[in-house]
């Protein structure tokens, strides 16, 4: 129990001494050394210290030129990455956040990094979760657990036309890591638009040990009426056309009930919660913003769905036609899912190019 408990804490072992080391990856100490943070001479923040110099915030932020690839943090393991804060300008949608572990050529994490802190339209929306938390002005913040055996390397790509500034702090843990631990996944999709009376795909393609933890979905609806009819489904260890998990209806997956509706204004309700948020509805405003579209989340923390050897998750896209009949709907859908499972990482499918990843 000694190496796990440098892994996390919570509120029932927060008083257990550890040997495991704490630090911390920032533009003031890049490497995550001990006892050089601070240190800069150079920097973002540098004309604005230049009459109190050295340790006085010289190097706060990087700046991050289209189509650089820029490496947030390379560690040698054993550890667990415990947290990260950044604060991405720009294209929230073009910027691609990228972790591979222990020397895979695979990332085991690529997605936009707007979408993988459950933002994918590009605008704000204030989220309190246990796992994500996105907070004024463009805070994002991230606490899934991620463990590690030999490496942990994180790079963001910025994939627009202009310059990106980014401020970011990665907390990690050096300490031993069980064998039993799994590796963090997050895997991003996007349709636009679904083809007719097909079910929209959040994860296909997995094989390994390991449980699925978290749905994060940012859907725009094409048709009038309410969209939320669909069941998500889960295949797992040789599931074909059945799958083992069959859901009731999209709000319910999203922990809500009858059209995320307030009864009383009869419009939909945001709501934020440790576990399930509808935490973003962006609303038609009678010019060029002619969509309504959604932004959700589900994490399994409590109840993580386990597979043995492999794992599809998809969710149909239903809405109502007249004379009370479900209608399969052409909407457009980005997800990404989060999930644990021993290495190695299989290829990802190749992401989109910038016109068809874009928020349109």
């Amino acid at each position: 129990m000694e190496a796990f408990s440098g892994l996390g804490m919570n509120m029932g072992n927060l008083s257990r001494l550890s040997r495991a080391k704490t630090r911390s990856i920032s533009p003031e100490n890049f490497d995550g050394k001990k006892g050089m943070g601070g240190m800069a001479t150079e920097g973002t923040g540098a004309n604005c210290a230049k009459d109190l110099g050295r340790g006085w915030k010289i190097s706060p932020s990087v700046v991050i030129k289209p189509g650089q690839v820029f490496t947030i943090a390379d560690i040698e393991g054993p550890g667990a990455i415990q947290q990260i804060w950044m604060t991405p300008a720009g294209e929230w949608r073009t910027n691609i956040l990228r972790i591979y572990w222990d020397g895979q050529e695979q990332p085991s994490v690529e997605c936009p990094v707007g979408d993988f802190f459950a933002s994918g339209w590009g605008k704000y929306a204030q989220l309190s979760s246990l796992a994500v938390c996105v907070n004024p002005g463009s805070a994002f913040n991230c606490y899934w657990e991620m463990p590690f055996q030999k490496h942990c390397l994180i790079t963001l790509t910025n994939g627009s036309e202009r310059d990106m500034v980014l401020y970011y702090q990665v907390n990690y843990t050096l300490t031993d890591v069980p064998e039993y631990c799994a590796y963090f996944h997050a895997r991003f999709n996007r349709v636009n638009p679904l083809p007719h009376k097909e079910d929209y795909t959040i994860l296909d393609g997995v094989h390994g040990h390991g449980h699925y933890v978290g749905t994060y979905l940012a859907w725009g609806v094409n048709n009038n009426g309410w969209w939320g009819e669909g069941e998500i489904k889960f295949f797992m260890d040789g599931d074909e056309e059945f799958p083992t998990i069959c859901g009731t209806g999209t709000e319910d997956y999203f922990c809500g009930s009858y059209n995320f509706e307030n009864q009383e204004t009869h419009q939909y309700q945001t709501f934020t919660t440790p576990y399930a948020g509808l935490h973003q509805v962006i609303r038609p405003d009678g010019v060029y913003q002619s969509q309504t579209r959604f932004g959700m989340y589900r994490w399994h923390i409590a109840d993580p769905i386990r597979f043995e050897n492999d794992l599809k998750v998809t969710i149909q896209a239903l809405g109502w036609r007249a004379g009370g009949k479900y209608l399969p709907l052409r909407d457009d859908i980005a997800s990404v899912a989060f999930w644990y499972q021993s290495l190695p990482t299989l290829p990802f499918p190749e992401l989109p190019c910038k016109e068809v990843l874009d928020v349109i």
